[in-house]
C-alpha cells in the first residue's frame, strides 16, 4: 500500500522515466538531486546540487532530508495561509506532518517545487456526550459581528493563496466591506481592529491600570494570530459574501 505520492517539477527531463508521479510505500525512500544515487529523481538545473535530499515515506507523514552543504530547503503547507517549515542544510530526517506539501528549492535564482502528497489525517472523534464541564475556548469569537468581518477581509489575501501577500489597508478593507455593511468608514473598521486586539489579548483592555506597550504592526499581529491558531479559515470568508447583522461589532 502506497502512503506517498511525489509530483517532480517541471525541470524533471522527459528521458529520465520520472516525469509522472511516484509513489512510496511505508519505508521507502526517494533521493533528488542533480545527480541522485541509484533510481532517484534527477532535476536538471545547474543550480540544485548532485545530492540535494532524499524524501522517506512513514504513513500519515513523511521525512526530508537536506543533503546540500548550503542551502536551506522551504516546506510549504499550500492550505495553510503561509505555514511552512525550513530545513536546514545537513539536517537528515525532519518529519514533516502536512498532508499536501511543497518542498521549495532555492536554484540560483529560480524556486523549484517539489510537491509531496501524504494520506489524509485521521483525527479523534469527539464524543458529544462526554461528562464533566467543558473546557472554555481559548479564543471567543462570534463569526456574526462585524469585528469577525473585519478580520476576516484583514486575513483574505493569504488564505485565497498569496500567503507573502501585503495586508489591505484600512481603507481597502473599508471598500471589501461595504457591500456588507453600507455604513463601514475607516474610524469603524480602525475601532474593530482596537477592540479585537484587546479581545485578542494582544494588548491590555481600557479596565487596566497599565497601558501596556504600543503595539506596532497591529493589523500583522492580528492576522499572524488569527491565521497561526486556524481562528479564520477559508471556509469562513463566506462572511464576506453575507450580510452583517445590525448593531452588530
Amino acid at each position: 500500500m502506497y502512503s506517498l505520492i511525489v509530483v517532480p517539477p517541471a525541470t524533471v527531463p522527459e528521458d529520465s522515466g520520472r516525469r509522472g508521479r511516484l509513489r512510496l510505500a511505508p519505508g521507502e525512500r526517494l533521493s533528488f538531486g542533480r545527480a541522485p544515487q541509484g533510481d532517484g529523481l534527477r532535476i536538471a538545473h545547474d543550480g540544485v546540487s548532485r545530492r540535494a535530499g532524499e524524501i522517506t515515506a512513514q504513513g500519515a507523514f513523511w521525512l526530508l532530508s537536506n543533503l546540500s552543504r548550503e542551502q536551506t530547503y522551504v516546506v510549504e503547507n499550500p492550505e495553510g495561509a503561509g505555514e511552512h517549515i525550513k530545513v536546514g542544510p545537513g539536517r537528515l530526517d525532519a518529519p514533516v506532518p502536512f498532508e499536501f506539501s511543497r518542498i521549495v528549492l532555492p536554484a540560483c535564482g529560480d524556486l523549484l517545487p517539489l510537491e509531496v502528497w501524504a494520506p489524509c489525517h485521521e483525527h479523534v472523534r469527539v464524543d458529544a456526550c462526554d461528562d464533566g464541564a467543558a473546557t472554555a475556548p481559548a479564543f471567543s469569537l462570534d463569526r456574526s459581528k462585524r469585528y469577525f468581518a473585519v478580520l476576516a477581509a484583514l486575513c483574505e489575501p493569504r488564505l485565497r493563496g498569496a500567503p507573502h501577500a501585503p495586508l489591505p489597508t484600512v481603507e481597502q478593507v473599508v471598500e471589501r466591506l461595504r457591500p456588507l455593511w453600507p455604513a463601514a468608514s475607516r474610524t469603524a473598521v480602525q475601532w474593530n481592529i482596537d477592540y479585537l486586539a484587546v479581545k485578542l489579548r494582544l494588548k491590555p483592555g481600557p479596565e487596566t491600570a497599565e497601558p501596556g506597550p504600543r503595539l506596532n504592526g497591529k493589523k500583522e499581529s492580528l492576522v499572524s494570530l488569527a491565521l497561526r491558531f486556524d481562528l479564520v479559515r477559508e471556509d469562513d470568508l463566506t462572511v464576506l459574501a453575507a450580510p452583517l447583522r445590525q448593531g452588530a461589532r
